[in-house]
C-alpha cells in the first residue's frame, strides 16, 4: 500500500514508475495462518486502477508505469497472459458493436491492466532452457520449495505471443542487464521506468535531458564529434547541478539519489540525421553511426562525470563499487570496437579515443555519477526541440501529429 501511494505521487509530478513484483508470494503458496496469498497479479489490479485515476502529470497522458516479474516466479505463467486474457474481453465487448474501439472508450476502461507496460525478467539460464526445450522450475518466494514446472520454449511462445496479440509482455535481460551494472556491490538491478531507458537500484530516479543531433551536422554532412562533445559536458555538469536542487517523491528515492547521482543524458533525431545524410536507417552504416555517436556520448559523460570527481570527489557509494564500475567502463571501451566498420573511420576512432580518456581518468579520479546516459524515447519533447524524428527511432511519417491520449 505504500507502494500504491509512492507511485500515485510520481505520477501526480509527471514521472513514470517501475516495479518489479517478484517479491510477492505466489497464489500457490501458503500463508502462516494456513490460506493462500493473492500473489503479484492481484496487487496488480490495484496498482492499475491507481494509475488509470492519477494520470501522468495530472494531465491526459496517460499514467507511466512498468511492472516486472522474474522468471523464477511460480504465478509467471499467470503474468504472462493476463493482458492477452483481458484483451479479449475488449475486443468481445468491441465486436459487438456496442463499444468504441478507442483506448479511452468503455470496452478498455472496464477490464484491467492496461495502464500498465509488462515485462518478464529472462535470464541467460532460461533462454538455454528455451532454445534447448528443456523444463523450467519455479520456486517459491517464502520458502525454498520448488513451484511449478513448465516448458520453457512453451513459457517463450506464450510471451511472444502476448507481445503479438496486445503488445504485452516484453522481455527485460536480467542477467545481461545486471553484468552492465556499475553498482553491484551495492544490490542487484529489478526493474526499469516504463520505457525501459532507466535501469539502475531500487528506489532511484534520475532527470532526463536530450541533444538534438542535427544541431552537429556540419556542411559537408559529416558530424562535428568536437562541438557534440562539448554539448555533451555542458549537459552533464548542469543535470549533476541538478541532483542537489531537485524535490523527490520519496525520502528513499531522495537520499540514493544523493548517494548515487545517477544522470539520464541522451539525444534525439538520430533518424533526421541519418536521412540527411543518406544513410538508411537498417543499414550497417547507420547502425555504425549510431553505435559511434552513442558511444561518444557515453564516454564524455563519463569523462566529465570524472573531472568533476577530481573537485569535490566521487559519489558517496563509489568506494564500495570501485571494482565492478571500472570493469563496466572497460566493457564500454572494448564495445567501442565492436562498431560496425561501414562506420566513417573518423566516428570510431572519435569514440575509442573519448573513452581512452575516460578510463585514464577514472581510474585516477573516480566518478561523480554512477549513471551518466540513457536513450530515451523523447517522444513528445522531441517535437518541442525542432526534431524531425524521436529519440533513437526511425521516423514515423513525412507529416506527424502529437495526440495526447484523449
Amino acid at each position: 500500500m505504500r507502494l500504491a501511494r509512492s507511485e500515485a505521487m510520481l505520477f501526480k509530478f509527471g514521472s513514470g514508475t517501475g516495479t518489479d513484483l517478484s517479491t510477492i508470494r505466489s497464489s500457490k503458496e501458503k500463508l502462516s495462518g494456513g490460506g493462500s496469498p493473492s500473489g503479484p497479479l492481484s496487487f496488480m489490479r490495484v496498482y492499475d486502477q491507481i494509475a488509470a485515476v492519477v494520470k501522468s502529470g495530472g494531465k491526459t497522458r496517460r499514467a507511466a508505469k512498468m511492472q516486472s516479474l522474474k522468471d523464477w516466479h511460480p504465478d509467471i505463467k499467470e503474468f504472462i497472459q493476463c493482458k492477452s486474457k483481458e484483451e479479449r474481453k475488449a475486443r468481445v465487448l468491441i465486436d459487438s458493436g456496442k463499444y468504441d474501439a478507442n483506448f479511452n472508450g468503455e470496452a478498455y476502461s472496464s477490464i484491467m491492466f492496461q495502464n500498465a507496460n509488462l515485462s518478464v525478467r529472462i535470464s541467460d539460464e532460461f533462454m538455454q532452457a528455451a532454445m534447448k526445450k528443456e523444463e523450467w522450475k519455479t520456486r517459491f518466494v517464502s520458502t525454498t520449495e520448488f513451484g511449478p514446472t513448465y516448458n520453457a520454449s512453451e513459457l517463450f511462445e506464450d510471451i511472444a505471443a502476448g507481445t503479438w496479440y496486445c503488445g504485452d509482455p516484453g522481455v527485460q535481460y536480467e542477467s545481461t542487464i545486471n553484468r552492465w551494472h556499475t553498482c553491484k556491490n551495492t544490490g542487484p538491478i529489478n526493474a526499469s521506468n516504463p520505457c525501459s531507458e532507466y535501469m539502475f537500484l531500487d528506489d532511484t530516479a534520475c532527470n532526463l535531458s536530450s541533444i538534438n543531433l542535427r544541431k552537429f551536422q556540419q556542411e559537408d554532412r559529416t558530424f562535428d564529434v568536437d562541438r557534440f562533445r562539448r554539448a555533451a559536458a555542458i549537459f552533464i555538469t548542469a543535470q549533476e547541478i541538478l541532483v542537489d536542487h531537485a524535490s523527490y517523491p520519496t525520502p528513499a528515492i531522495a537520499e540514493n539519489s544523493h548517494l548515487f547521482r545517477p544522470l539520464g543524458l541522451g539525444y534525439a533525431n538520430l533518424g533526421s540525421l541519418l536521412m540527411s545524410m543518406g544513410i538508411p536507417y537498417g543499414s550497417d552504416a547507420g547502425r555504425g553511426i549510431c553505435g559511434a555517436i552513442t558511444a561518444l556520448l557515453n564516454g564524455q559523460a563519463y569523462l566529465t562525470s570524472s573531472r568533476m570527481a577530481s573537485y569535490i570527489g566521487p559519489f558517496a557509494g563509489y568506494r564500495e563499487n570501485e571494482e565492478p564500475m571500472l570493469q563496466v567502463m572497460e566493457m564500454h571501451r572494448e564495445a567501442t570496437d565492436e562498431i560496425n566498420d561501414e562506420c566513417p573511420a573518423y566516428l570510431k576512432k572519435a569514440a575509442r579515443s573519448c573513452w581512452d580518456e575516460c578510463i585514464e581518468s577514472g581510474r585516477k579520479h573516480g566518478f561523480r555519477n554512477a549513471q551518466a546516459t540513457v536513450l530515451a524515447p523523447t517522444g513528445t519533447i522531441a517535437f518541442m526541440m525542432d526534431c524531425d524524428t524521436t529519440g533513437i527511432e526511425p521516423d514515423i511519417a513525412l507529416v506527424k501529429y502529437k495526440q495526447l491520449a484523449g
